[in-house]
């Protein structure tokens, strides 16, 4: 039975899920979220009525949220590129930078997209100039961090950067990272350029009108 997968390609935690399909080739079948006829938007809220996504479907086993799936597909469906080491020790630094793009990349890049779609009368922004400031502090501690390295974790490239690359893609529309981080912009460009996640940029290029606070015309 093959995988299924629901998902949106718009969706940046999506796109993480799909780079680690992609760059080992896995089989899968893709259920996208939001088609007219809602099917799939129907078998999502059964198998999980939080309605978060991505989730896959493995057989009679759903499995949810985007780091788990990557781990998941390692154990039970892996290829030949290994997004989290054998190495326990080095298979720590691969989490903590997959946390790392999670809380303090995305996290603060959907707190000010969310602003712009909030009613006049609840906007916080105070809660998005604290957003802004974090994403400044992250670029600037993962500039440091990228001086020396190809891929965030360092060895080969992981689910840590499965994580990256949709998280720096959509935050430098949302908060344009600056010219002195030029390790972070250049590490930006090699995630664009690697195929799983390029392949992914341009199923979600139909949908860029989507992006609340307009998509720049580039990338």
């Amino acid at each position: 039975m093959a995988l299924k997968v629901y998902a949106h390609p718009f969706s940046s935690y999506c796109q993480k899920v799909l780079t680690a399909l992609y760059e080992n080739n896995v089989a899968f079948d893709y259920c996208v979220l939001g088609a007219s006829d809602g099917k799939a938007d129907a078998e999502l809220a059964a198998l999980w009525p939080l309605k978060r996504f991505p989730i896959l479907l493995d057989g009679d086993r759903t499995v949810l949220e985007a780091s788990i799936i990557i781990e998941y597909l390692g154990l039970h469906h892996p290829g030949p590129v290994r997004l989290v080491p054998d190495d326990a020790c080095a298979a720590l630094d691969v989490r903590m930078m997959d946390r790392f793009f999670d809380n303090y990349i995305s996290s603060p890049q959907q707190t000010v997209v969310f602003e712009s779609i909030r009613p006049a009368g609840n906007r916080d922004p105070y809660g998005v100039a604290q957003a802004r400031a974090m994403l400044d502090t992250a670029y600037a501690w993962l500039d440091e961090r990228m001086k020396t390295r190809e891929w965030a974790a360092g060895g080969g490239f992981s689910l840590a950067d499965c994580a990256a690359a949709p998280a720096l893609f959509y935050a430098d529309w949302t908060h344009p990272i600056d010219k002195q981080f030029a390790n972070v912009q250049a590490y930006r460009q090699r995630l664009l350029a690697r195929a799983s996640f390029a392949r992914a940029v341009n199923e979600a290029r139909p949908y860029r009108s989507f992006f609340p606070l307009g998509a720049p015309d580039r990338d």
